[in-house]
């Protein structure tokens, strides 16, 4: 067995977050710590990119904030980490979106992924 797999296994417990992919608009609820007061916040945008695997998985939020694009990384294991509540989930065929970089407007758009029950 790994070291790694080995550690990760003895300290860290997986948090259970609802699943959400790239291209997913979603809203982070994150803690800051200013001094001794703790407040939580809200990161709303489109998941851009997933990476990495176990413990040291992260993903990037990207929003647009006054006409300037803000991204954000979020470790997913963090305990900073409040709560993750998904908006709509996009349709889109890569993984890595940072072709969104670029675009504005309209052309920024992501289409939303119908669901279609089964009766």
């Amino acid at each position: 067995m790994n070291l790694l797999n080995f550690v990760e296994d003895q300290i860290g417990q997986e948090v259970s977050f609802p699943k959400f992919r790239s291209g997913d608009n979603i809203t982070v609820n994150y803690k800051i710590i200013e001094g001794s007061k703790e407040r939580i916040q809200a990161f709303k945008g489109d998941v851009i990119q997933i990476k990495g695997a176990g413990l040291g998985r992260t993903f990037t939020v990207r929003k647009m904030s006054n006409g300037i694009g803000v991204e954000r990384i979020f470790p997913l294991n963090a305990p900073t980490i409040d709560s993750i509540t998904i908006n709509k989930h996009g349709k889109v065929r890569r993984a890595r979106l940072f072709y969104q970089r670029e675009r504005l407007g309209k052309k920024a758009r992501i289409k939303e992924r119908k669901f279609v029950k089964k009766s």
